[in-house]
């Protein structure tokens, strides 16, 4: 049992309490919020609350939130694009999720990861030093050790491992390079979204080059200069460039996308433990390749 406390800030301000614990890292799920309110596990201020209750700046909240079950390995179909005894590295498939989180229990990248060997970090995140969102598909590099996971999250924190996206966009931007440097948090009205117009603010550095302009889009090359919660996205949305096919950052399309296209396509980095230079690449997935064609077609 772990016991979770914090204040209300203002961007919580009049909502209800079952769902400002879900948004809780530590919780993840309206469900889990309701059995605890429900059972008797939460208190505002000293006393406990309807799940409806809504609360107010400067409240304090407590809730005893029962240990996680340990997680268990599954096998989940997974390309490996390079792997020794240290680390690997796998192409995400779109549509599954890094590590559990509200309603997503099982069946994530850390399960599948689980089965392949992965150590180091976190329990429910073993041998993951960085992420892809739920529908953006491409590399990742893993640990196998909690020497190398150590080792990968110092060369993350020192931006030592290059990461580059395609990202096919709605629009043109103003010149063929340009680096993007805005600070992002949560979004401080809509708590689903990250902007830089945020209470939180983190430094992001975002740099793109244009590979294609194909009509009224373009492809783009992306790198990461930090790896922010939805980075990529904020940042083209902000300077008038959604990603195709990302309704959360304004890049509906009418390519008949499944997601945001948007494709970890290259990892560049000096191995960890034996320094040996690794260079990866990953073909765009068959429904970004697709959507592409329509797109050049159009």
């Amino acid at each position: 049992m772990a016991a979770l406390r914090f204040r209300v800030t203002e961007p919580d301000a009049g909502r209800r309490l079952d769902q400002v614990l879900a948004d809780r890292p530590e919780i993840g799920s309206r469900a889990m919020a309701e059995r605890l309110v429900a059972a008797g596990a939460v208190t505002v201020d000293g006393a406990r609350r309807a799940k409806s209750h809504r609360l107010e700046a400067g409240d304090e909240v407590e809730a005893d939130v029962p240990d996680a079950l340990p997680m268990e390995a599954e096998a989940i179909e997974l390309a490996v694009a390079y792997e020794d005894e240290h680390l690997l590295v796998v192409d995400k498939p779109a549509g599954i999720v890094i590590h559990p989180v509200g309603r997503h229990e099982t069946g994530t990248l850390a399960h599948g990861l689980l089965a392949l060997g992965a150590e180091g970090g976190e329990d429910d995140r073993p041998g993951i030093v960085h992420r892809l969102d739920r529908d953006t598909s491409g590399l990742l590099v893993v640990a196998r050790s909690e020497e190398a996971h150590e080792a990968l999250t110092e060369m993350i924190r020192h931006r030592e491992i290059e990461r580059r996206y395609l990202a096919l966009v709605a629009g043109r931007p103003r010149s063929r390079t340009g680096r993007i440097e805005a600070p992002i948090g949560r979004d401080r009205r809509d708590r689903t979204r990250h902007s830089l117009d945020t209470e939180t603010p983190r430094d992001a550095v975002t740099w793109f080059e244009l590979v294609e302009a194909i009509g009224r889009r373009s492809l783009l090359d992306v790198r990461l200069e930090t790896g922010r919660t939805h980075q990529i996205r904020v940042h083209l949305e902000a300077i008038g460039l959604p990603v195709c096919g990302d309704p959360t950052y304004g890049g509906r399309d009418d390519l008949g996308l499944p997601r945001q296209f948007l494709h970890a396509y290259r990892l560049r980095l000096r191995h960890p433990l034996t320094g040996v230079a690794l260079d990866l690449e990953s073909p765009l997935p068959p429904d970004l390749a697709a959507a592409l064609e329509r797109a050049r077609g159009a």
